[in-house]
């Protein structure tokens, strides 16, 4: 019975182990592209799709911090990406936000 119970111990031990080793998440194949946009690093391929944490009060405020003025209509559209009409150096221009933080002009 001592040694059954042993048993089971052991197989239950490795078997979690098993488990736990599974669930870690893959590493991202494309390493060099950058998780989050800095202001001098920027992703070339931006505005990048994808799922989007920014609130509207944050998203505005990047922009803003990035030199546009009077943002407006600012709304995140079905691809995790906030669009905005705003102005820099005086002229009127289309603004996205992805989730990254990289800012693209248009």
């Amino acid at each position: 019975m001592k040694n059954l119970l042993i048993a089971a111990a052991a197989i239950a031990f490795f078997a979690s182990s098993v488990f736990a080793q599974t669930t870690t998440p893959a590493a991202n194949p494309d390493g060099d592209t950058p998780a989050v946009a800095t202001p001098t690093d920027q992703n070339a391929t931006a505005p990048v799709e994808g799922a989007n944490s920014f609130t509207e009060t944050q998203a505005k405020d990047r922009i803003v911090e990035a030199g546009y003025a009077d943002v407006a209509e600012l709304k995140l559209d079905d691809k995790g990406i906030w669009q905005a009409k705003a102005t820099k150096d005086g002229k009127a221009v289309a603004v996205s936000l992805d989730y990254q933080g990289n800012i693209v002009a248009k």
